[in-house]
């Protein structure tokens, strides 16, 4: 019994890491004033390109920093449309996913079917004995590890150093972030290729442990979940792994409820973490509720420097 649920809770933190990478990085952008909708279209770059130099160098490693580096230059096109040239957020947002999902479909025809080179489980060696714990926590792949630790990293240091009080700061108030000498472009340009370089990571992990072969859709909508786990998450890194742990735990429930024998839909159960992420961005584009979630307060909205705008 314990064995089977360790089991469940192992295989849930791994499909959740996907989203917890993603989500990291969309709070730290976030946490500037940017908001990415282009999560999904960075992590189906990131997959890609992995997927691609995995399959042709047989590096899975190598496959998984060019698969951020994609994810970090794609998403320089948003940086520019929403910080340079103050555009619609959303707009830019959306406009990058479509062109992520776009390129990774047309360059991806070539590979449909292909096993490329996957990453490999690594055991720590005495921790991963330790009954039930040892099983769920160390006994993961890299990027689940890699996952794990940013989460806790990222969290101290947007709470407790200088650099998380300017990315705060300029995500609540840019206008007196601007007065204190802080380059609130340069910030939020920081912000968002990091987001872009996790999105990217996420997508890598996602072709080259979860599904080492290449499909048509192949993230199928998880940049989406990743945007609610924000949210579920309060804007908080260190909250993020309890929230993707719960979303890759949906996620695979519907399979192992049918191994246990019980007779459920699994279309109907697959549905839930999406009627999540559904509900959680009707929340955050109402203000009231922006505002008791926690939500940076200049969340969404260009800073023209000499503009007069309450940051509320």
């Amino acid at each position: 019994m314990f064995e089977d649920i360790a089991l469940f809770l192992e295989v849930s933190l791994s499909a959740g890491s996907v989203l917890l990478l993603a989500a990291l990085g969309e709070i730290v952008a976030e946490r500037s004033g940017i908001l990415n909708l282009g999560v999904e279209g960075m992590m189906s770059t990131g997959a890609l390109a992995a997927f691609y130099i995995s399959l042709m160098t047989q590096n899975p490693y190598l496959g998984i920093i060019v698969g951020g580096l994609s994810g970090l230059l794609l998403s320089l096109a948003h940086a520019f449309t929403s910080v340079t040239l103050k555009a619609n957020q959303i707009l830019s947002g959306l406009g990058l996913a479509i062109l992520g999902i776009g390129l990774s479909g047309f360059f991806g025809k070539p590979v449909i079917g292909m096993i490329a080179p996957s990453l490999d489980i690594i055991a720590i060696p005495l921790l991963s004995d330790i009954p039930f714990v040892g099983v769920i926590l160390f006994r993961q792949d890299i990027l689940t590890y890699f996952s794990l630790i940013s989460a806790l990293v990222l969290g101290y240091i947007i709470y407790y150093t200088k650099l998380g009080l300017v990315l705060r700061t300029v995500g609540e108030n840019p206008e007196a972030a601007d007065y204190m000498g802080i380059n609130v472009d340069l910030v939020r340009y920081i912000a968002i290729m990091i987001g872009g370089l996790f999105a990217g990571l996420a997508g890598a992990q996602l072709s080259l442990v979860h599904l080492p072969t290449w499909i048509e859709n192949m993230t199928a909508g998880r940049g989406w979940i990743a945007l609610a786990l924000v949210i579920f998450s309060l804007w908080n890194p260190m909250l993020a792994p309890f929230a993707s742990t719960f979303f890759g735990a949906l996620s695979i429930l519907p399979y192992y409820l049918q191994i246990f024998g019980f007779r459920v839909g699994t279309g109907l159960l697959a549905t839930i973490p999406y009627l999540g992420t559904v509900l959680s961005m009707t929340l955050i584009s109402m203000s009231r509720f922006r505002k008791y979630l926690g939500a940076p307060a200049a969340l969404a909205r260009p800073y023209i420097r000499g503009e007069k705008e309450l940051y509320k």
